[in-house]
């Protein structure tokens, strides 16, 4: 078994690049609960790069796919959405859909580079995270779920044999 973490960037100040202090804060304190990692990727944007930096790990790769997804898909998949809500929209098989699977490929490619038993974190942004999972779990009720991700939230995957197989929702304790 192999398990990936993916959570959204911690907090930043409105309209800013960068991490605040209450940013950096969290992320430590969030970082200090999970890991340790064999492999971090982030989004290329420095919130999410300072994320993984902030909670104590190393980053290893810098993806651009994690960054944005677009006005094509924004109009289908506007953030904040519960993760049923994405579910739902990557069934329809449009501009959401696409970048939520090149999103689950990815996730894919770097499992398959881990050793049994390895674990990975990704760091991206809202609507980027619950894309990306709902895809790795095309057949997962997400009802449960509840809503969008909040800072440092996101899931955490579990892959065997190949394939995503189940996941869970983190939230942090308010």
């Amino acid at each position: 078994m192999k398990i990936l973490e993916v959570r959204r960037h911690s907090i930043r100040s409105m309209g800013g690049d960068h991490l605040n202090q209450k940013g950096v804060t969290l992320a430590r304190k969030v970082g200090q609960g999970i890991g340790p990692f064999d492999f971090v990727a982030t989004s290329t944007l420095p919130r999410a790069f300072e994320t993984a930096i902030a909670m104590g790990f190393a980053v290893h790769e810098q993806n651009e796919l994690m960054n944005t997804y677009g006005g094509a898909v924004e109009r289908e998949a506007p953030w904040p959405l519960p993760y049923f809500h994405y579910s739902e929209i990557v069934k329809q098989d449009g501009a959401a859909a696409q970048y939520a699977h090149q999103l689950a490929d990815y996730y894919s490619s770097v499992l398959e580079g881990l050793a049994e038993g390895g674990s990975a974190l990704v760091v991206n942004h809202g609507g980027v995270v619950e894309l990306g999972v709902v895809a790795c779990l095309p057949k997962m009720d997400f009802k449960p779920w509840g809503d969008a991700v909040d800072y440092c939230e996101g899931a955490r995957l579990f892959w065997d044999a190949g394939r995503f197989v189940s996941g869970e929702v983190l939230r942090l304790q308010k």
